[in-house]
Order: C-alpha cells, then sequence, then structure tokens
C-alpha cells in the first residue's frame, strides 16, 4: 500500500541519393521558412546537463551524476539536480537522493515525471541503480523530487536503461546494466522488462520479464532506442538490430537490421525519431535512425581510437508490412556523427545537432584520449536540418545556419522548448568536474532560434487543462496577416539523454479554420495508442511554416496510470534491495 500510496501522492556506407526514396505521405507545410538562424549563449545549468526535458511552458528538468557542481543545495552540498527558468535562466537546486547517472525518465499518464535507474557510485546520496524518482511540476517553485527507494524501487538494478510511456500512461523500463562499466556484457546485462507501475501480465506478476532481443544485442545494447507505436506494440532498436514488441502478448518479431554494419546504441551511440504521424498518412510510423558507428562492440578497448570516423548514415523505415519487406532506405548525413541529438521541430522537420566526427561515446577507454580523456574528438559543431517530405539528395541543409564553439560531446542533451527554440546543454566527457582544458565539464547554455521565430507569429488561447482522445476543443488563433490557412502539431518533446529522446513524438490533430480566421476547431488524437495519455504541447503552424508557442496540455483525462497492488506486491516480495 506505501508504494500505491507513493506512486499517487507524486505521481561508413555512403548510399546515391537517387536510390533513397519514402513510401510515408507526411502532409506537412509545403514550404519552410528560410532565411538566417541565431544562436545565442544564456544563462548556465548549475549542474551538468546530462539528462534534459521540459515539464512546464517555463521550466526544465536538468539531471547530472553525483559530483561536484557549482550548484549548491541549502545544506552546502554540491547538487546533482536542477529545475531551470526558461525565461528567467535561474536554476534552483532539486534534491534527489541517489545518484541520477545515466537514468532514464519520462511523464506518466497523469503528468508526473518518472526519473529511473542510476548508478552505485556515491560521492553523498544513495545508490542509484534500483531508484525511482518522482517529481510533479508546480508553478510555485516549491515542487521537489521525492524518492524512497526502500519503498519504491524498480525489480533489480538497471544502469543505462531505455523506457517507453505506453497507451494506458504506465511506462516499460528496458533493459540496462546490473552495474557501471564502459560497456554492456553477459555477467552485468539486464536483458528484461518491467512496467512501472508494475503489471500481472503474461504469467510474470510484477517481476522482470526475460528479453530474447537484449541477449542477442550484447555487447553493445545501453540506451536502448525505444518508441511506442500506432497500434499500441513497442520499436525497439539497438547494436545493429531491430524489432517490435508486443507487450501484451509478450512477443518479438525481428526487423531487419540496420544497414551497412552500423551500430547505434551506447556507447556506439546514434540517435533517432519517428517522424510526423499525421491523419492523411493514417499514422503511419516510421522510424529514423542517424549516426552511430562500425566500431567492433567486441574489440579490445586498447584497439579503438578516438580519430575512427562515425557514421554518417540516416536509415528510414516505415513500420507496415509493405515497409518492412522495403527494407532501410539510406541515406548521409553532411558529416559523421556519434552522440548527436535529433530534435523534431513544430513544422515536421529534424534538427541535428551536438556530438562527435569521431571516436565514440565514454572516457578514459581508448589508448589516445583527448582533453584529457574524452573518447571522442572533432566535435560536430554545425546543425544540421533534415525535411522529411523533401526530394532525394535534397534533404539535409545547414545554409543560414551559424555554428557553436562549446563541444557538445558524451553527455550532451538537446530538446525544442515550447517557444519553437532548440535548447542545448551538457558536455561532460570526465570522471568528475573538469574546468580549463579541453573537454572541459560544460555549464554554458545554448538557444538555437530557427528562421520561423524572426517571422510574425501565429498565437492562440483558449487551450484546455485536459484535453481527451476525439474531444473537440475551440481555440481563439490571431494570425499573421498572411496567413491563409494552419495546421495544429500536438508534440512530446520527450527526455533526451545520451542522444536518446524517449517519448518524443509529433502528431498533426485534425483542425478547420472558420472562415473569419479566428477561430480555430480541433480534435484531440485518436487514440491513446497514437499519442499515449501525458503532457503535450500545442502548436498551431501556419501553412508557411511559422509556429505558435507551443502551450501545455495533458492528452488523456489526467489520471495515474492503473495500480495493481498484487503485482506490487509480489514484485517487493520478489526483488532485492
Amino acid at each position: 500500500m506505501l508504494y500505491l500510496l507513493a506512486t499517487l501522492a507524486s505521481l561508413a556506407h555512403r548510399a546515391l541519393s537517387s536510390n533513397v526514396s519514402s513510401p510515408s505521405v507526411l502532409d506537412l507545410p509545403s514550404t519552410f521558412v528560410s532565411g538566417a538562424w541565431s544562436l545565442v549563449q544564456q544563462g548556465t545549468s548549475g549542474v551538468s546537463g546530462m539528462q534534459l526535458m521540459i515539464v512546464t511552458e517555463t521550466t526544465a528538468l536538468i539531471f547530472d551524476k553525483v559530483e561536484h557542481n557549482p550548484l549548491m543545495t541549502e545544506n552546502g552540498e554540491p547538487a546533482w539536480t536542477a529545475e531551470l527558468n526558461l525565461n528567467t535562466h535561474v536554476v534552483r537546486p532539486l534534491h534527489a537522493l541517489s545518484n541520477t547517472w545515466c537514468a532514464t525518465g519520462g511523464f506518466l499518464g497523469n503528468g508526473t515525471v518518472l526519473s529511473t535507474g542510476g548508478n552505485p557510485i556515491v560521492i553523498t546520496g544513495e545508490n542509484g541503480l534500483q531508484a525511482l524518482r518522482f517529481f510533479t511540476p508546480c508553478q510555485d517553485e516549491k515542487c521537489d523530487i521525492w524518492e524512497n527507494s526502500s519503498l519504491v524501487h524498480t525489480t533489480s538494478p538497471r544502469w543505462y536503461p531505455g523506457s517507453v510511456r505506453l497507451e494506458d500512461g504506465s511506462i516499460l523500463i528496458v533493459g540496462g546494466a546490473m552495474d557501471n562499466g564502459w560497456i554492456n556484457n553477459a555477467t552485468a546485462s539486464n536483458p528484461t522488462f518491467e512496467f512501472y507501475p508494475p503489471k500481472n501480465i503474461n504469467g510474470f506478476n510484477g517481476v522482470r520479464i526475460p528479453s530474447p532481443f537484449l541477449s542477442a544485442t550484447l555487447r553493445a545494447n545501453l540506451f536502448p532506442i525505444v518508441m511506442e507505436l500506432p497500434d499500441g506494440t513497442i520499436f525497439m532498436a539497438a547494436n545493429q538490430m531491430a524489432m517490435i514488441y508486443d507487450w501484451k502478448a509478450n512477443t518479438e518479431r525481428q526487423l531487419p537490421n540496420i544497414p551497412n554494419g552500423v551500430r547505434v546504441s551506447n556507447p556506439y551511440a546514434g540517435s533517432a525519431v519517428m517522424l510526423p504521424l499525421t491523419p492523411e498518412n493514417h499514422y503511419t510510423p516510421e522510424v529514423m535512425i542517424c549516426g552511430g558507428t562500425t566500431l567492433d562492440d567486441t574489440a579490445d578497448p586498447s584497439t579503438l581510437s578516438s580519430q575512427t570516423p562515425a557514421s554518417d548514415q540516416c536509415s528510414r523505415l516505415v513500420l507496415t508490412t509493405e515497409g518492412i519487406a522495403a527494407g532501410w532506405k539510406v541515406e548521409s548525413m553532411p558529416q559523421p556523427r556519434v552522440m548527436p541529438d535529433m530534435v523534431t521541430l513544430p513544422d515536421g522537420r529534424v534538427v541535428i545537432v551536438n556530438g562527435a566526427q569521431t571516436g565514440l561515446s565514454g572516457y578514459a577507454l581508448v589508448p589516445d584520449v583527448v582533453g584529457p580523456i574524452s573518447n571522442a574528438d572533432h566535435p560536430a559543431f554545425t546543425p544540421v536540418v533534415y525535411d522529411p517530405t523533401g526530394p532525394a539528395g535534397r534533404r539535409f541543409s545547414s545554409e543560414g545556419i551559424p555554428a557553436s564553439t562549446i563541444p557538445r560531446l558524451y553527455h550532451s542533451t538537446a530538446s525544442l522548448t515550447p517557444n519553437g527554440s532548440i535548447l542545448l546543454a551538457g558536455s561532460n566527457p570526465n570522471v568528475d568536474i573538469t574546468i580549463g582544458t579541453e573537454y572541459h565539464t560544460e555549464y554554458r547554455l545554448e538557444f538555437y532560434s530557427p528562421a520561423y521565430m524572426s517571422k510574425p507569429r501565429p498565437s492562440y488561447n483558449g487551450l484546455p487543462a485536459t484535453v481527451n482522445y476525439n474531444s473537440e476543443f475551440t481555440l481563439s488563433v490571431q494570425l499573421p496577416p498572411d496567413a491563409t490557412d494552419v495546421t495544429v502539431a500536438l508534440m512530446d518533446l520527450g527526455f533526451s539523454t545520451h542522444g536518446a529522446h524517449v517519448d518524443q513524438r509529433f502528431v498533426k490533430l485534425v483542425s478547420t479554420l472558420s472562415r473569419d480566421k479566428k477561430t480555430l476547431t480541433v480534435t484531440g488524437p485518436p487514440t491513446s495508442r497514437i499519442y499515449p495519455p501525458g503532457p503535450g504541447f500545442l502548436f498551431v503552424v501556419t501553412a508557411a511554416g511559422v509556429p505558435s508557442f507551443g502551450h501545455k496540455t495533458i492528452i488523456g483525462t489526467g489520471a495515474s496510470p492503473p495500480v495493481d497492488q498484487g503485482a506490487i506486491d509480489n514484485m517487493l516480495q520478489n526483488s532485492g534491495w
């Protein structure tokens, strides 16, 4: 019962571009705003931005590992979790009890943030391997992290796990390692699934569910790529493999391997997005995975190098019977990247930022570490924008985008913000805080403003606090004089860490603009599989590709995910802490 109360209380191949094609029809803005982007450095993060999540229209969560950050708690101890005000750039320390190093995160269906897993190293605080941490966003700056691992914890230790929110607002926790080490192995691996809250399903009453896929993808399967599909199943990719997991039936369907031997999960990290789901494409899922490396996951680290080129490969796969049979469609980024971040924009394009052009994730492992112990080198300073609807061979562009001067390597993050800018944070390929050296611990925040932010923008009001499925609501809109029509993008901005963008999602909603262009009638998502219950940011986007501010709502009823006390009790009885 205590478990229940806690839950409720806090809840290097390059394909010819002429051969690249996509069978999906996204029906997004046919034009995009051209022109110069801007880049500004504004504020510092207080704790290094290993994990980043936008939680309200004005605030973000930043999680680091336990180390000697400059931001201090009231007790004079270094903080490793913080809340950032996106307007004032003020950070306030939060009070996680356990080490959040390499945890995963996401929203539950009721809007509470769940942070899962961590690391056993203790400078201050507690072992984080089985931790579950809860944060309910608020407006008065009095909210904080709640955790009590003696009462609420995972079935087993999980470092570098993946996760995904499901159609009932619960979270599927995926894989990871049971101890800290630079790469997974059969001894440390935790090749299992579990649910939060625990479920009694398929004969597993709240306990771990073995996964053949997670066993087969050793040794490079930390922070696996995980996405909920519009039919309720789960897409996963790790190492060089991909599959679809039916969690209700506990079955795994193997998909074609990632082309050309590219590995895409840590420590050979790529990044991934699901391309926009639209009524016009019947919400057909298509995933795109970019970057990574072809390095050997069985190699002795002493044979690896920080100078080995990363992969420039981007691969798209339509997850229908026909699309899977057709296989991955391959194209190439303008430059290779390992540890990139892929961020979806409100106009439907994808921005690829951060990462390195050579090497791999982590630090102090290869014989030719760089400044002082980074396993990677040659930072990728210039973002590239990808237009998924563009003609083959002309989908990538960096025109008008200034280069950053801040290396964003291991432990970097990025996220879209509600005003349409892209926030970059982090980079710390070091054991603890390192200042004054090449590739040091980074606290500076950067904001990229796409060209659309310099144009007259639409605005709206009247968004309900909750939007249920297939429910109709009206917005009062104020459009630029030249706007002829608009679309509505419902977005989950995701949880960013290690190139993974957990739950990032773009769903185009059905909408009708009144004849006088002052009222917009919008229909909520069709099902909880197309957009799982939980927070969403709603953007009104002109036909020219100019978005409004993204106001926050809760999709669904705002209820907590279902709780099975019997599964909870059995899990606690059969899991050590």
